[in-house]
């Protein structure tokens, strides 16, 4: 089973954010996880294309761009430009979604979609068969460093079914709270894809820490 590790750059020393992104590309990730908060669909605010920009000079891993922002439509061009490998969008912000993915796909990205921990399973069920991937939250979405919601296993289970049954190739990815304790829970009930940022950022050692996950796998 070949199970991506994606080191979220949120719980990055951002006063070393070059050599961060380096030591976890060194250690074996296989994506660079971005979140983009907007302050608006999120209690937070974090950074636009010029960080995902300065990313790209550093690494050779694809950057995984996490969208929380309301209207991403207005910046996926922007985002794309400066390096993004994959745009992912919120369920809950894009009222013309599969336009919206079909947009992200025009301008050369991969294009996923988020559900947040209330949002159903079901409400994938007309987008499934277009994206790349689907990210599964499993904390409500804003901040780093929040305890894992043990409640959200089923519903990975149905995506996980969703994908097998209508677009096998696409990822299924799990973001929040994960760590040696919760990692090889939601690779059973189906991801494939796991975004870290504290159980890596905050070690001392960044390679002990993606090689502890993966162990736990």
């Amino acid at each position: 089973m070949n199970v991506k590790i994606a080191p979220s750059i949120l719980a990055a020393d951002f006063a070393r954010l070059g050599a961060e992104v380096a030591a976890a590309e060194a250690a074996g990730a296989d994506y660079i996880h971005v979140d983009v908060m907007d302050g608006h669909f999120v209690p937070n605010l974090t950074w636009g294309p010029h960080v995902v920009r300065a990313v790209r000079r550093v690494t050779g891993l694809p950057l995984d761009v996490h969208l929380m922002m309301e209207a991403p439509e207005r910046y996926l061009e922007a985002f794309c430009q400066a390096g993004a490998s994959i745009l992912t969008v919120h369920v809950e912000t894009c009222p013309h979604l599969h336009r919206t993915v079909q947009q992200i796909h025009e301008l050369g990205c991969r294009a996923g979609v988020t559900l947040n921990p209330a949002t159903p399973a079901v409400s994938l069920s007309e987008i499934v068969p277009y994206v790349d991937l689907v990210l599964v939250m499993t904390v409500n979405p804003g901040f780093g460093g929040q305890k894992f919601i043990e409640g959200i296993l089923p519903k990975i289970r149905q995506v996980r079914a969703m994908l097998d049954a209508h677009n096998p190739t696409a990822e299924l990815e799990v973001d929040g709270g994960i760590d040696t304790d919760t990692a090889g829970r939601v690779v059973d009930a189906g991801a494939r894809v796991l975004v870290a940022g504290s159980a890596i950022f905050g070690h001392d050692d960044v390679a002990e820490a993606i090689r502890r996950i993966r162990d736990a796998i």
